[in-house]
């Protein structure tokens, strides 16, 4: 007799394998668009070689006719017809797995679009026309395992090695293109757009977050911020009154966090309540933002507290680079290369820099420290980066450190067993949760962790390589 348990995960592991089949189709659909949209702009070259002084024209009526067949924008249309004419054209073995299936159409546009300064590499003659081929080969393999997002990653470092030495010189052109915009959202929105450098951008997203962690966490002990009652050039607040003066019954404050401010009025009191702080992280990000450009520091209504945090950002560098012997790209861990002049400036301002050992491979197997628990730290810091849960990136930073075989079991604390793990995945290995739910972690002595899946399925995390041998 078949037990209700085995049903269960039988028709869970049907429902998995047919959402995977099913992106598999879409991804296939999507190459089927992409074929389509490559063979529209060859008919495109076409028209426009017949009627060269037409050309731009031609291209904004196609672009145009698309975008309003597919009610998308032209901007995204654009995006699209490049892409496909970058596939068609340069990467054949990417164009293959795409239409296999195996890759979805966010990993292609990411091989695409990082690929960009190979292709230019090999158009001006820095490279040799063989490494496109190479670019292609490794970029199927690693979309093949990892998510959009991580696959940028890796691929931009791959384009910087196969390109040859002109990082310094694409972040030296790109740093001319900072730039700030504003469009209309609706609703009274907008998006504002800041383009500028890429580790500056990350430590103002970490500043945000953590000011905003800060106003979370003290919402509740906030007092209200009350207008003064006589705003001239020496103003006076409630709470400058004694509290035995009799005008401070003009103004009275109730511990509940009612005030009033005209006692007096003749349509009676006026109470005002402080309605409590319910914005979710993103909002008080934004507020917090809105705060630090229009005001220089973040206003009293979000708390206090605050002038001390700063934003973080992780960087690898060589010694050889910081020493000024090489320009080497350095690494903006988790984002890609960063100019060296860069690396070489934030080191002259942070005492905080770790050595490390590498392996033949590119891992991280020691880092030189004095405390006694700081080394391992400093090791899976550098080793992890994010989260080890495949797919997510969540830095190290907002991660805690977790024994992958459970402490309590018998698991030791030491670097072959320990790992950092995001609030979200830490939680879904928690002995507390029940089996039918509960994933387990198995580290392997190169760091790699493979998961196993309430189903039955295992996914594997590898650890980032520090060094490209190309």
């Amino acid at each position: 007799m078949t037990s209700a348990t085995s049903t269960g995960l039988e028709q869970r592991t049907e429902l998995l394998d047919s959402w995977v089949e099913k992106r598999r189709q879409i991804a296939c659909l999507e190459a089927e668009a992409s074929d389509l949209l490559a063979e529209r702009m060859r008919l495109a070259r076409s028209d426009a070689d017949a009627s060269p002084f037409h050309r731009d024209a031609i291209h904004r009526s196609m672009v145009a006719e698309y975008s309003a067949a597919g009610r998308m924008t032209q901007g995204s249309v654009e995006y699209a017809f490049t892409d496909a004419g970058f596939l068609d054209a340069s990467h054949p073995r990417v164009r293959e797995a795409f239409r296999r299936g195996t890759i979805s159409g966010a990993h292609v546009r990411e091989i695409v679009r990082a690929a960009g300064v190979v292709r230019e590499a090999v158009n001006n003659g820095r490279a040799d026309a063989d490494v496109l081929p190479l670019y292609d080969t490794v970029a199927v393999i690693v979309a093949e395992r990892e998510t959009a997002a991580r696959t940028r990653v890796h691929l931009r470092e791959l384009a910087a090695v196969l390109s040859g030495s002109t990082t310094t010189e694409r972040h030296a052109r790109a740093a001319s293109e900072r730039t700030v915009t504003v469009r209309p959202a609706g609703d009274g929105l907008s998006v504002l757009t800041v383009v500028l450098p890429e580790h500056l951008a990350t430590a103002i997203l970490d500043r945000l977050t953590q000011l905003a962690h800060a106003v979370i966490r003290g919402r509740d002990d906030r007092e209200p911020v009350l207008e003064p009652i006589d705003d001239g050039e020496d103003p006076v607040y409630p709470e400058d009154i004694a509290h035995d003066d009799p005008s401070r019954d003009d103004y009275a404050i109730f511990g509940d966090g009612t005030f009033t401010t005209d006692p007096t009025c003749p349509a009676g009191p006026a109470v005002e309540r402080i309605p409590a702080d319910t914005r979710t992280l993103d909002q008080v990000r934004a507020d917090l933002l809105i705060d630090l450009l229009l005001a220089s520091d973040p206003s009293a209504a979000n708390g206090s507290g605050l002038d001390n945090i700063q934003g973080r950002i992780h960087v690898t560098v060589a010694a050889t680079t910081l020493a000024g012997c090489d320009d080497r790209s350095a690494q903006l861990d988790g984002h890609g290369p960063l100019h060296p002049d860069i690396a070489r400036d934030l080191a002259g301002r942070n005492g905080g820099w770790s050595r490390l050992f590498l392996d033949p491979t590119g891992l991280v197997v020691e880092t030189d420290t004095y405390r006694p628990t700081e080394p391992m730290r400093r090791f899976l810091r550098a080793r992890d980066q994010h989260c080890r849960f495949p797919g997510c990136r969540m830095p190290v930073h907002r991660c805690q450190i977790d024994h992958t075989f459970d402490h309590a079991k018998g698991g030791r604390t030491n670097i072959h067993n320990l790992g950092h793990l995001c609030a979200t995945h830490h939680v879904i290995k928690h002995p507390d949760v029940a089996d039918d739910h509960r994933w387990t972690a198995h580290q392997r002595p190169d760091g790699t962790v493979d998961w196993l899946s309430p189903l039955g399925r295992t996914y594997r995390d590898s650890p980032r390589r520090r060094v490209m041998f190309v």
